[in-house]
């Protein structure tokens, strides 16, 4: 018991400190568009996260696990992932609009609900340090709970449930944070976010990719 308390712990705390695109978007959009647009963001990303958990559950369960480490689904992933970062990094060099520009609060221009939740799952769903990260998780855990399928359905659940609280508070104080950012700063904080993702995407398809 306490072995698996330690577990989930570990995994919460990889989840929401691993500062990779996901973390740096969130913060963005938490700062940016406020607590909502934030916290859909947040759950698209930890429904990814579930998904992919119950997938390679499932794999490690039916013996399938070594499907993820070929060289041919790797190199996939990675290249469909990385364009995608880059995609969504070029997004945040968009001319930022500033609180004098709009008669909108400061929450202005808040993308469509439907968007925060598809983007929070690919840019998660489709990085594929997320996936070995996962399988690490799955395969120490399975092991714990006899690879049984149903509890570690449970155990993850209750696990995620935990990551999207703590993901929700980042959101929050993201949200807090913004009223002392100016026009200026918060274009500073929108090209900083941008460059990270499309540097993530840049090195994820070169080591995928031209580094072979």
């Amino acid at each position: 018991m306490f072995s698996l308390i330690y577990q989930g712990l570990v995994i919460i705390l990889l989840l929401t400190f691993s500062f990779g695109p996901a973390f740096f978007s969130l913060i963005n959009t938490g700062i940016k568009h406020g607590y909502k647009p934030g916290s859909l963001l947040a759950i698209g990303i930890v429904s990814s996260d579930f998904f992919l958990c119950m997938l390679i559950s499932l794999l490690v369960h039916f013996g399938g696990v070594n499907l993820l480490h070929s060289d041919k689904a790797q190199t996939f992933s990675a290249i469909i992932g990385g364009i995608i970062l880059i995609v969504f990094g070029a997004f945040y060099f968009k001319k930022h609009v500033s609180k004098s520009d709009t008669s909108i609060d400061i929450e202005y221009q808040a993308p469509h609900p439907s968007m925060m939740l598809l983007k929070g799952f690919l840019l998660n769903l489709f990085n594929p340090t997320v996936w070995f990260l996962w399988l690490g998780n799955v395969t120490a855990v399975s092991k714990s709970l006899d690879y049984s399928f149903f509890k570690m359905f449970v155990f993850f659940s209750i696990v995620l449930a935990g990551t999207l609280f703590v993901e929700l508070a980042k959101v929050s104080l993201a949200e807090k944070i913004k009223i002392y950012l100016t026009d200026k700063l918060m274009t500073i904080v929108n090209y900083i976010t941008g460059t990270i993702l499309v540097i993530f995407g840049l090195v994820l398809i070169y080591n995928h990719y031209f580094s072979k």
